[in-house]
């Protein structure tokens, strides 16, 4: 069930400054013709968080929410800070483990929705204890050419 490697999840507690040039657009077809391009310069992390001391940094380990386009070895920004809502992806505590899922509420039940048909959603049992722990805000990927 083990979905993330987080035995000390990584706190954002200063909002850092991670600077870019942002460029005003980029086609993925045919390049532009353009030879110059419009750019200024942007702190991601201060678009990013928004509450710098309820916000963390976690490894996801796993494949279970890949249609929702979060893959094995992304990093989450989870903000404790925000209230979880129906259709939200979140982490949970459950039974001790931590495991990233979309949030399912209707109807007064709960259910954690895997984003992989092979993977079986968490439907808790009773006297089963899960803790939404955190609400994901954004996955950051590192792509190797």
């Amino acid at each position: 069930m083990s979905e993330l490697s987080l035995s000390d999840p990584e706190l954002v507690d200063s909002k850092p400054v991670l600077a870019f040039n942002l460029a005003t657009s980029v086609h993925a077809g045919f390049p532009s013709p353009a030879a110059d391009f419009t750019a200024k310069r942007i702190d991601v992390m201060d678009r990013l968080v928004v509450h710098p001391q309820a916000t963390y940094a976690m490894r996801v380990s796993g494949e279970s929410m890949r249609d929702l386009g979060i893959f094995d070895k992304d990093v989450l920004l989870v903000d404790k800070a925000v209230k979880p809502r129906h259709g939200m992806v979140v982490i949970a505590v459950v039974d001790g483990d931590f495991t990233c899922k979309q949030l399912h509420l209707r109807n007064g039940r709960m259910k954690l929705k895997a984003a992989n048909p092979t993977y079986p959603d968490i439907i808790p049992k009773d006297g089963q204890e899960i803790e939404i722990w955190g609400v994901v805000i954004a996955a950051i990927k590192q792509f190797q050419a």
